[in-house]
């Protein structure tokens, strides 16, 4: 390894650079600071988090601020410097010897895949002594060590605003998705296309609907969920009995906003099949709805050319001609039915709806021809918003490479440019053993 690194560098095992101190936990613990006390330093603390407890025991470990704190048991791997306070019994303390202590911690970062896959231990993982001691650790000059540090620092802190930044497209997303279905089920999304297009009221009159259920454009009508559909069908009241093979049984778990995810699957005999087909055999196009449970009130179609029978917490509905199961769905998954779900359910440790609350949904009923305008509509906003968090995804997995790749760069002494008046570090080392 020494001759892929720069001139002026050193490999040395870690034990060679590094001394350590395991933490253990207090006697006396205290809410708040008393005189003579220190806080009280836990994985909490090393990602940033204000101390909550402080200690005055005299025979804990106490870390100063140009050591490492090394999570050992547990969430190993971990790591933070500049902390000072008694530490825990999970943690060990890392003194560097003619090192800075942020890139030691750095090196530690880069090392902890190696850490987590070589731990050890049936229960609680700990950190295998054995390679973390003989770890090859690339000793820079002292004075490149505090330039590659301030790179770092640079760079990983817009690492980090990028990923913050990144972590805000999903409730964007969101937002916008809802913002959709608001604008569809309240006719805002269609109203040019109102103006262009006449159309009169279907015939029917209107249900009265809550204060906070949207005002609809004057060729609308509200009406209950169940005048619109011509079947529905609560799922059978028991779990079924799983194969390994078989005929396909949908669960609640593959109800996403929007569609039903089959990417993972389960199975029923036939006889299972034919049995909770019995009321009613489900066929493509049809709305499902899940009623219990922790994904309560999600809405998805069954797509073409798959045949399922219901699994449990599910209802299904099968709209009328003159009605869109398309927009049927996107009403059920809107914000304004969810607001109603949240009412009818309250703090339930086990929430579920009642299937005649269910039916008695207010659903507003456009003509035909708009319904199938604002699905038409919903659809191609729907698309460019799967673009977007396609592009989001794979931006984050780019993202989340970079740290790993920039460390890498740091101890191949490629971040930045080396100095031929800097200390060889072998020489600065060797001095400061002698001062020991």
């Amino acid at each position: 390894m020494n001759e892929e690194l720069p001139k002026g560098w050193i490999v040395a095992p870690l034990r060679g650079v590094v001394s350590a101190r395991k933490g253990k936990k207090p006697k006396t613990l205290h809410d708040s600071a008393v005189p003579g006390s220190v806080p009280y330093l836990l994985i909490d603390q090393m990602e940033g988090k204000a101390a909550r407890h402080f200690t005055d025991d005299s025979k804990v470990t106490i870390a100063d601020k140009d050591e490492v704190l090394l999570v050992w048991d547990g969430s190993i791997g971990k790591c933070a410097s500049g902390l000072k306070g008694a530490v825990g019994s999970t943690i060990v303390a890392l003194k560097p010897i003619g090192i800075e202590s942020r890139f030691l911690e750095a090196f530690i970062k880069s090392s902890r895949r190696t850490l987590v896959e070589t731990s050890r231990g049936t229960g609680l993982q700990h950190i295998n002594q054995e390679v973390f001691w003989d770890l090859p650790f690339p000793l820079a000059p002292l004075t490149e060590q505090r330039r590659i540090v301030a790179k770092l620092e640079t760079l990983l802190g817009k690492v980090d605003a990028c990923q913050q930044r990144l972590t805000k497209i999903p409730v964007l997303l969101k937002r916008f998705r809802q913002s959709v279905l608001a604008a569809a089920c309240s006719g805002r999304l269609t109203a040019d296309w109102r103006e262009e297009n006449e159309a009169e009221a279907e015939a029917g009159d209107s249900v009265e609907v809550p204060d906070e259920f949207p005002s609809l454009p004057e060729n609308w009508r509200w009406q209950l969920l169940e005048s619109v559909c011509e079947k529905i069908v609560d799922c059978p009241h028991s779990t079924p009995k799983w194969t390994d093979s078989g005929r396909l049984c949908a669960r609640t778990t593959n109800f996403k906003l929007g569609f039903l995810d089959l990417s993972e699957v389960r199975y029923v005999s036939d006889a299972t099949f034919n049995e909770r087909i019995e009321r009613l055999r489900p066929k493509s196009g049809d709305v499902l709805y899940s009623r219990e449970g922790g994904i309560l009130g999600i809405a998805c179609m069954i797509p073409p050319k798959i045949e399922l029978c219901l699994g449990q917490r599910m209802m299904l509905f099968r709209a009328k001609l003159d009605f869109s199961a398309a927009l049927l769905m996107h009403w059920l998954n809107s914000r304004v039915i969810f607001r109603r779900v949240q009412e009818l359910t309250g703090g339930s440790a086990s929430p579920h709806l009642n299937v005649r609350d269910i039916k008695a949904f207010p659903t507003p009923v456009p003509p035909l021809a708009e319904q199938q305008e604002i699905v038409r509509r919903v659809e191609g906003l729907f698309a460019l918003a799967d673009q977007i968090e396609a592009r989001f995804q794979k931006a984050r997995a780019q993202v989340a490479q970079l740290t790993p790749s920039l460390l890498a760069r740091a101890f191949r002494g490629e971040l930045v440019p080396q100095d031929p008046n800097d200390e060889p570090a072998a020489k600065s080392l060797e001095r400061i053993r002698s001062k020991q």
